[in-house]
């Protein structure tokens, strides 16, 4: 299976290309090659930092060729920052548009007892019918780091509670996102990448 993995400056790219690589991918990364996505069997887009940074996808005209791939049917796998962009926006940079897959908008965790960002493992609370999270289990642990999250909606495949509830993934057809790192979740993680490479209807 080839993977295109999408650069824009600010993923978590090195340990995200070991782990699909590990599971048998080919991958492929590009930071501008709009063919690359035009070619995409899957994409993958990691993303840590600040949700700013996304207008690179914008600048070089990769927002409109991922685009244009979802509609083709390319799965789609946006991981912390890269499913947070899924959706219409994020208040971290209001001036900047996410892909708007999803209408919602992402909110930073309301300070108070707990710290933000919330750092560390936490579970899942699967809803069933998942392509993505098939054989997760509920309260199986992920690991997590990141101030800002999705609301729990419709389309969320898994929900997580840190302060109030959140989306730590989402799946609609052949859109999916997780908050959480697959590459630093273990088994687990490799569970959800493995799906999202040879699951069935993918």
């Amino acid at each position: 299976m080839r993977v295109t993995v999408i650069d824009y400056k600010a993923g978590n790219l090195t340990s995200v290309l070991k782990t699909l690589r590990h599971l048998g991918a080919e991958t492929i990364v590009t930071d501008g090659d709009l063919s690359l996505v035009e070619s995409a069997e899957r994409i993958v887009l990691p993303g840590v930092g600040h949700f700013a940074a996304t207008s690179r996808l914008d600048e070089t005209g990769m927002t409109g060729a991922i685009r244009a791939a979802i509609a083709r049917g390319v799965p789609y796998l946006g991981i912390c920052v890269g499913m947070q962009w899924l959706f219409a926006g994020s208040t971290e940079a209001p001036e900047q548009p996410g892909l708007g897959q999803f209408t919602e908008q992402c909110t930073r965790f309301p300070e108070g007892k707990e710290k933000v960002p919330h750092v560390g493992w936490n579970s899942l609370e699967v809803r069933p019918g998942s392509k993505l999270l098939a054989g997760v289990g509920a309260g199986e642990f992920v690991y997590f780091t990141h101030a800002y999250k999705a609301p729990v909606t419709a389309d969320t495949a898994a929900s997580t509670f840190y302060i109030e509830p959140f989306a730590s993934a989402v799946e609609r057809g052949n859109v999916m996102g997780v908050q959480f790192h697959p590459e630093k979740s273990g088994e687990t993680g490799l569970k959800v990448l493995r799906n999202f490479l040879q699951g069935e209807g993918l």
